[in-house]
């Protein structure tokens, strides 16, 4: 058994390894492209750039096309070619999550991102990250049109970015506007409003995309996989309604941050949980602490969420919705894709970071 977990682990350095050479190259070909005449000093800042803001991360988005594509062809290794393609649409995701990220920091006005400063915040970049944001999202489909333009599902991949982004910013508009506009105002804040931004705003990026490129590129028609996208989307709602779980009860030094959504006055899903099951003294409590810096503010909205059992609700919903995405999994028709939502779920399920 231990043989196998290192044996294991090995493998999933390897492909990791792999996929980070397949970066190099790609970046090379964009630091080339004949559309821009590049001087000196912009070549420097756009591998700066890159190098700051694509790498850093743990790459789960982009593996998952590979490992994705791998299980629907029911092969171990790839060969050269499809690693190359599989890897790249992986890459793509992976600067679609860049270009989000460098944006949603000047929007959020944050500090730091992956135990860095954010790429804004850096000496001499400033504002310049919204025209890097805006490249970062061009690269795409100059990646796309280099490497698939005579593929037949080219057009069906321009439009799967096109589709994911619109959601995606739709999303971050809707938490924009519930969470930060105005007077603070939890009445605004309820389960459905929590779902839909979570829906729009993170499951369909880093859920849903990688497995529908992984079907473009194993000759699928998007099409047929409804039911596919929303158990995708399904997890991706549980994955973040872990995340707010974690903010709160996780270890610091496990998770590797420490949870400020109280503070940030995050439409989390605590606190909609808490606002559904409050009675009125108990929700003045809200009122009055949550959003709010003060440690004794915080603490007191973490002894409410005690009152109401929050951890138990949390569990009981881990529980179900695992139950619910296994049963909606195994009536798929392919096993190929039944594997592949698996290994998604089994990642994520109970997980503790």
């Amino acid at each position: 058994m231990a043989a196998a977990a290192v044996n294991g682990s090995a493998a999933g350095a390897d492909a990791k390894a792999a996929f980070g050479r397949i970066y190099g190259t790609l970046k090379e070909e964009l630091l080339k492209d004949p559309a821009f005449e590049f001087t000196t000093e912009s070549h420097q800042w756009i591998d700066r750039m890159l190098d700051y803001n694509v790498l850093g991360g743990k790459l789960n988005r982009g593996l998952s096309v590979v490992d994705s594509y791998k299980l629907l062809k029911g092969a171990d290794d790839l060969t050269e070619e499809e690693m190359f393609l599989s890897s790249t649409l992986g890459w793509c995701i992976e600067w679609l999550q860049a270009f989000f990220l460098v944006l949603d920091d000047i929007m959020d006005d944050s500090v730091t991102r992956r135990g860095q400063p954010c790429w804004y915040r850096v000496p001499q970049v400033g504002f310049i990250a919204v025209n890097d944001g805006i490249i970062l999202r061009n690269h795409i489909s100059r990646m796309l049109r280099l490497h698939f333009k005579k593929k037949p599902y080219y057009a069906d991949l321009l439009d799967l970015f096109n589709e994911v982004e619109f959601k995606t910013a739709s999303g971050q508009m809707l938490d924009l506007i519930t969470t930060h506009e105005g007077e603070k105002d939890l009445t605004k804040y309820n389960i459905g409003v929590h779902r839909r931004i979570v829906q729009y705003k993170t499951a369909y990026y880093s859920f849903y995309l990688p497995v529908a490129c992984a079907l473009l590129l194993s000759g699928e028609n998007l099409d047929n996989y409804g039911a596919v996208e929303n158990i995708l989307v399904e997890m991706g709602t549980y994955f973040q309604v872990q995340d707010d779980y974690l903010d709160c009860y996780g270890e610091p030094e496990f998770i590797g941050k420490i949870g400020t959504d109280i503070e940030d006055y995050k439409c989390s899903w605590l606190v909609v949980q808490a606002l559904d099951r409050a009675d009125e003294s108990q929700k003045s409590v809200l009122f009055e602490n949550y959003g709010k810096k003060d440690p004794a503010c915080v603490e007191k909205v973490k002894n409410l969420y005690k009152e109401l059992n929050l951890e138990a609700v949390f569990h009981e919903y881990e529980s179900e919705s695992y139950k619910k995405l296994i049963a909606e999994i195994e009536v798929q028709p392919s096993v190929a894709v039944q594997k592949v939502l698996k290994s998604f779920l089994h990642k994520i399920y109970k997980r503790q970071k």
